[in-house]
């Protein structure tokens, strides 16, 4: 796959969680219970892949293929395990992206999506392996990092709590780490499907285990919402998950993170412009520091060196690009 493409389907990815975001939100708030919310979402989520996967053989043959890779130790069990932070994702959705706004939620992400990207990259957690730090990844990086900062500058203070801004950072570290992680399972299975399921398992489970004892504590919901939309977020889920983890062995988790925060911004700013919740505006800084990741993308993808020449009949082998 062309690393433009794999960009623009990473973009593609990113919109949808800003979509999921605000639907997890409201769902959150109309039931009044945020675990209860994030399981009905994983838990569809998951229903809707059980069913794909009655149809789909090499879903199917994915499943196999996983076991055989942990057999052989080149997958580890816990490897097995991103569903439990797209868990906590789905629950900083609930917590937070209602009351603070879908954009400044996705801003918060940024933040632990790019460190967590640059981490991950290092290390080599990722099915492409170590990923050096180059030079517009490292601008890319800290162009973000400004981009929250600046855009946490007007909440210090004002009307949305710190700790419900704080939180979704912590969620987009863990969701750098689950694009890893995902990806590896993808590689092993030979199928999108198989990882995305694996994903929705764990995060299923972990999140009827909280809910069933939240709820056993604070009570039950007492009503749904009768609005069919509000239960879209796990189909949602399920094309963005699979979309990372097809795209990041082909462009980093750094890249895949960055890419995926244009998409989320874009769609954040006109989530929260055209249907925003409650009193809750955008200003300027939220604006100004959308604008400065969505630069921070371009940097971080962009190759910088030069791009030696295809071999032609009768010459040595082509040479790759230099650069990110």
């Amino acid at each position: 796959m062309p690393a433009w493409i794999a960009i623009a389907l990473a973009a593609v990815a990113g919109a949808l969680t800003a979509v999921q975001s605000r639907i997890n939100g409201q769902l959150a708030a109309r039931i009044g219970d945020p675990f209860t919310a994030a399981a009905i979402s994983f838990g569809s989520g998951l229903l809707i892949l059980v069913v794909v996967l009655v149809f789909w053989k090499p879903g199917r043959a994915g499943l196999a293929n996983v076991a055989t890779e942990l057999g052989a130790g080149r997958v580890r069990w816990w490897m097995l395990l991103g569903g439990a932070a797209g868990a906590w994702f789905v629950v900083t959705q609930g917590l937070s992206a209602g009351v603070i706004g879908v954009a400044l939620f996705t801003v918060s992400i940024v933040a632990g999506q790019t460190i967590g990207g640059v981490v991950f990259d290092l290390v080599g957690l990722g099915p492409a392996g170590r990923r050096p730090l180059t030079a517009t990844r490292a601008i890319g990086a800290v162009l973000a990092l400004g981009a929250v900062t600046w855009t946490l500058s007007s909440e210090i203070g004002g009307a949305a709590p710190v700790l419900l801004v704080l939180l979704p950072f912590t969620a987009g570290f863990g969701s750098a780490w689950q694009q890893a992680v995902n990806g590896r399972v993808r590689v092993a299975a030979a199928s999108a499907l198989t990882s995305t399921l694996v994903n929705f398992l764990v995060g299923t489970t972990v999140l009827v285990a909280v809910m069933v004892v939240h709820s056993s504590v604070v009570g039950w919901p007492t009503s749904l919402p009768a609005e069919a939309w509000l239960y879209l977020g796990g189909a949602i889920g399920c094309v963005f998950i699979a979309l990372q983890a097809v795209v990041v062995r082909v462009i980093g988790v750094l890249v895949l993170a960055l890419a995926g925060v244009a998409g989320q911004l874009t769609a954040a700013l006109a989530l929260d412009l055209l249907v925003p919740v409650g009193d809750q505006g955008v200003d300027l800084a939220t604006i100004g520091g959308a604008a400065l990741a969505l630069v921070a993308v371009i940097i971080a993808s962009t190759r910088w060196g030069r791009r030696r020449h295809a071999a032609q009949p009768g010459e040595p082998g082509a040479s790759v690009d230099a650069g990110s």
